[in-house]
């Protein structure tokens, strides 16, 4: 698999000096690139929290404009869309993620867990 910049949204890591062991990570890939990982999971779920994208990108301290380009990304990549923006008024503006959004969050979260029981299992196989 390609190395993938690390973000604030990754689980954090202790060294591997003091944490010996697998570690990996787990994304799906689209026609433009990634299409869901970690990272991206972690911003629908605190848009789901928010209900806005601006205070998910604050929360995971990044930048709306990159915050927007990963829900774009996924919308783009995805047969219907992750998320739906609702414009500014009286309530003012927001964000929703959908049903096929949410499903991609259980679906790649099960995946993600049975992906770390493996590397553990394999590492407790191997005994490093």
């Amino acid at each position: 698999m390609p190395i993938k910049k690390t973000s604030s949204a990754h689980p954090k890591r202790t060294s591997p000096a003091s944490s010996p062991g697998f570690h990996g990570r787990v994304w799906v890939d689209g026609p433009d690139g990634t299409f869901i990982g970690y990272g991206r999971v972690v911003l629908l779920e605190r848009i789901i929290e928010h209900g806005s994208i601006t205070q998910a990108a604050k929360s995971m301290k990044i930048a709306y404009r990159r915050a927007w380009d990963l829900v774009d990304s996924m919308n783009q990549q995805a047969r219907h869309p992750f998320v739906v923006l609702a414009t500014g008024g009286k309530g003012g503006g927001g964000a929703r993620v959908t049903e096929e959004g949410r499903r991609a969050i259980k679906v790649f979260r099960q995946f993600h867990r049975d992906f770390e029981a493996f590397l553990k299992k394999e590492e407790k196989r191997l005994k490093f």
